[in-house]
């Protein structure tokens, strides 16, 4: 029988949607502030690197603590109690002056937003039965690459004019609009309630964690993570020294790259529910992996066709995440599901941080900014991808069996 969507289930999606956009973008728009945060503050780059990667371990720190507790409570109340102290900490970012105050509560920032997207996520598998999730995640996820056309330009442009901090207050006020709605407009989302769920919030985390059904779905969600954090980096740097793209052109690149993915996420979607959500990973998969072999090993290339393949890189990305977390979301049983994604959420945090890292020591940059062993990198990730696509398998394979 297909699911009709009524009006507040298009309410829900677009305020999910939304949070999401808020999250994202305080998450990403530290970095491109990063010349003027140094030298207001005053700080080296190893400092400022210290700010950026102290949010995303706190973030997957706070999700796994999280998880214990996750599937006692309404996930309305859970998300409005997180969100309210994401919107808190990112006004405190906005008048921070002093590099500790501004490590301090970019930690706490990460505490809070840490945990949103695996509430959300529950929530869709909570609301959507699985023939529709790949078109909901679908429309989610554009948040990404709305906060890449929209949210970082505004932000670089009011940070010029009235200084770093403000963008975090332009967040906050925004983030406060979304608040106001969630309190008001979204109902209790608490059926997982009806089942016997374990109160001891440890033992329920440690048995989540350890369940040999959930393993490979954590183990894909580990190497998912690898793939995007261990480019990402790097990324306008090989554009530039590697590929011969201008500096002035970068913005333009990400700008077209943006809305290729705003329109590509929801048809990657509905694609996915239509021809199976793993045949769509599977795909998107193959083809992201010949994308990323192809382009790592690029020399000087013509812009148009620098843009061509990104908008195509991130297309098949967002198609694997979509169709990925689709899958993922049947994996746990309903009383589990709040822990289970907030551990899959942290995952994805910690890993992605640990990827950087290791991108960092493979790449060496020469004296002129050009990246040798970037094609290692496309390697490696190619490698990543192959193991998930084994891995999805099993997972599709349980899906089908449960349902």
């Amino acid at each position: 029988m297909d699911f009709k969507f009524t009006p507040y289930h298009f309410f829900v999606v677009g305020l999910l949607a939304f949070l999401q956009f808020t999250v994202v973008l305080d998450f990403m728009i530290l970095s491109p502030l990063g010349v003027l945060v140094m030298q207001e503050l005053q700080i080296p780059t190893e400092k400022f690197g210290y700010v950026v990667s102290a949010y995303a371990f706190s973030a997957g720190i706070s999700g796994l603590l999280a998880a214990g507790f996750a599937d006692r409570f309404d996930r309305k109340k859970l998300l409005l109690f997180f969100y309210v102290g994401f919107v808190i900490a990112t006004f405190l970012c906005g008048i921070a002056i002093r590099y500790e105050f501004l490590l301090f509560v970019r930690i706490l920032t990460g505490m809070f937003a840490g945990v949103l997207s695996s509430i959300s996520f529950a929530i869709v598998a909570d609301l959507f039965p699985l023939q529709v999730r790949g078109r909901v995640m679908g429309f989610i996820m554009t948040a990404f690459a709305a906060s890449q056309v929209f949210g970082l330009p505004i932000g670089i442009y009011i940070s010029n004019i009235w200084g770093w901090q403000s963008p975090f207050l332009m967040i906050a006020g925004v983030s406060g609009v979304v608040g106001f709605f969630i309190f008001f407009f979204l109902k209790p989302v608490n059926k997982h309630l009806d089942n016997k769920i374990d109160t001891r919030a440890f033992h329920h985390l440690i048995a989540t964690l350890t369940d040999p059904k959930y393993i490979p779905a954590f183990i894909a969600t580990t190497l998912m993570a690898t793939g995007g954090f261990m480019l990402m980096p790097f990324g306008s740097a090989f554009s530039v020294h590697n590929l011969g793209v201008k500096l002035e052109d970068l913005p333009f690149i990400y700008m077209v790259t943006g809305f290729v993915s705003m329109l590509g996420g929801p048809i990657m979607g509905k694609l996915s529910d239509a021809i199976g959500k793993y045949n769509m990973f599977f795909v998107a998969s193959t083809i992201a992996a010949v994308i990323i072999i192809y382009f790592t090993r690029l020399k000087v290339t013509p812009l148009p066709t620098v843009i061509v393949l990104n908008s195509l890189l991130f297309v098949f990305i967002a198609a694997r995440m979509i169709s990925a977390n689709a899958m993922n979301s049947a994996v746990p049983e309903l009383h589990d599901r709040g822990a289970f994604m907030a551990i899959s959420s942290s995952i994805q945090q910690i890993s992605g941080g640990i990827a950087a890292s290791i991108a960092g020591l493979i790449v060496i940059q020469t004296p002129s900014g050009y990246l040798e062993r970037y094609e290692v990198l496309g390697y490696v990730v190619a490698s990543a991808i192959v193991c998930t696509v084994i891995l999805m398998y099993k997972v599709n394979k349980m899906i089908l069996a449960k349902t």
